[in-house]
């Protein structure tokens, strides 16, 4: 397992793969704000004030850790942003699944009755990516302390 994970093709396409995934997620969030603040007060889990800040300033965190990520700086950085991310997007989908809600997950667009609904397969897609989002962490603290 050491061996593959050390492997730095898997690396480099789980931070490309990662990179690229934020960046598109961000691009109709960034275009359509106020759009994107509805679906994140749909989840039900934040005040309102907190739904609009939180939706106003994570399309823009996707979009510059994705950059990062894509071009190869701050990657410790951005892949531990992007996996607490993908923790906290993973237990709102939980959650609301739980309660039964049935919502469009907000996770690539914004029109309202053109995103993905919620379920399962939301969840597994986003701990494949955290998977990807770790291994990318664990290569660059590992490049980090052999540089020093």
């Amino acid at each position: 397992m050491k061996r593959l994970l050390d492997n730095r093709w898997l690396v480099l396409g789980c931070r490309l793969a990662l990179g690229a995934v934020f960046v598109y997620a961000s691009w109709d969030k960034v275009q359509h704000p106020a759009a994107f603040a509805k679906q994140v007060y749909n989840y039900q889990i934040l005040p309102i004030i907190a739904s609009n800040l939180f939706a106003m300033t994570l399309p823009w965190i996707e979009l510059f850790a994705g950059v990062a990520l894509i071009v190869g700086v701050l990657k410790s950085e951005s892949s531990l942003l992007l996996s607490v991310l993908l923790v906290v997007f993973i237990g709102a989908i939980s959650v609301n699944l739980y309660r039964g809600v049935n919502l469009d997950c907000g996770c690539f667009s914004t029109a309202e009755g053109g995103g993905r609904t919620i379920g399962l397969h939301t969840v597994a897609e986003d701990v494949g990516l955290l998977l990807a989002g770790l291994v990318v962490l664990r290569a660059a603290m590992l490049e980090r302390r052999q540089a020093a």
